[in-house]
């Protein structure tokens, strides 16, 4: 195992829940929740947010690498860790929807994933410079959302790839990228099943670029972080303009409205049916139906 894996796996909660680095032209950012799975609150995604800012800003990184501390890329959304921050408020950056913890029933999910979610996510995708992920165990749920809007993911060969939350009664996560990051009816096995999908079978759908041994993800991504880097800054962000262009003309930005809508119906009908908005399941039962 190379310095550079060992570093990255190596677990330092003491820097917060999302750590940054500069090596040359490439920034990395690495969720740092590995004792949950590096499981997303909101702490997590504001300060995710800061540093797509920090590297957006800084004139000397070309590229972006998002990455995940320990043995799991991202379990998802927190639902159930000591640190679940759901109800408290923080400064809204990316919309204008009002703040959540004073309101009550749909106004107040609604508002913090349009913020949280949906928002951050479209953000995210729209940073003008490539971003790459680096992939191993768990991408699940809330996970897939941010591996989805980079531009480039390269993953593990112990990479699984899973969105279980049909078993809550919900149509999927709320960055609804399915239907375009792998065919339609691979997309409705995925949901339907709740099944855990391999980085092998991803690669062959078209979903991840790259699957590389779980030694090597780090060294394997840096070298192309840096392939691509020696290419023009201005071109490399038109490029990425391009083809994000070309996928919202085949309907995502429009799509994900929508499925946002019919999410937040599932979540009422949840509320007014079920023991609450998800339908009563907790971090455990999800974690063992896409096992």
């Amino acid at each position: 195992m190379s310095a550079a894996h060992e570093r990255a796996e190596r677990p330092q909660a003491q820097d917060g829940p999302v750590r940054y680095d500069r090596q040359g032209p490439v920034a990395t950012i690495t969720m740092n929740r590995p004792e949950y799975r590096n499981a997303q609150n909101s702490a997590m995604t504001y300060a995710l947010d800061r540093a797509f800012y920090r590297a957006a800003a800084d004139d000397e990184v070309k590229v972006v690498v998002l990455a995940g501390a320990g043995e799991h890329f991202s379990a998802g959304h927190d639902i159930g860790t000591p640190q679940r921050d759901a109800h408290l408020p923080f400064e809204r950056k990316a919309g204008l929807w009002w703040d959540h913890s004073d309101k009550a029933g749909a106004e107040r999910r609604f508002a913090r994933e349009s913020e949280v979610y949906l928002g951050m996510c479209r953000r995210w995708r729209e940073l003008p410079k490539p971003v790459v992920a680096a992939v191993q165990g768990a991408c699940v749920a809330g996970g897939l959302m941010l591996a989805w809007v980079c531009d480039l993911i390269v993953a593990s060969d112990d990479a699984f790839f899973a969105d279980p939350v049909v078993r809550m009664g919900i149509p999927g996560v709320e960055y609804f990228a399915h239907p375009w990051v792998m065919p339609p009816r691979v997309a409705k096995e995925f949901l339907f099943t709740g099944e855990r999908m391999t980085a092998q079978r991803a690669h062959e759908v078209g979903m991840v670029n790259r699957v590389v041994p779980r030694a090597e993800l780090i060294d394997q991504v840096a070298e192309l972080a840096l392939r691509i880097a020696g290419m023009p800054r201005m071109g490399l962000a038109l490029a990425k303009r391009a083809v994000n262009q070309a996928e919202d003309l085949q309907g995502l930005h429009t799509g994900m409205d929508s499925v946002f809508g019919l999410h937040h119906l599932a979540h009422a009908h949840n509320a007014e049916t079920a023991a609450d908005p998800l339908g009563g399941l907790d971090l455990r039962a999800m974690k063992e139906g896409s096992a």
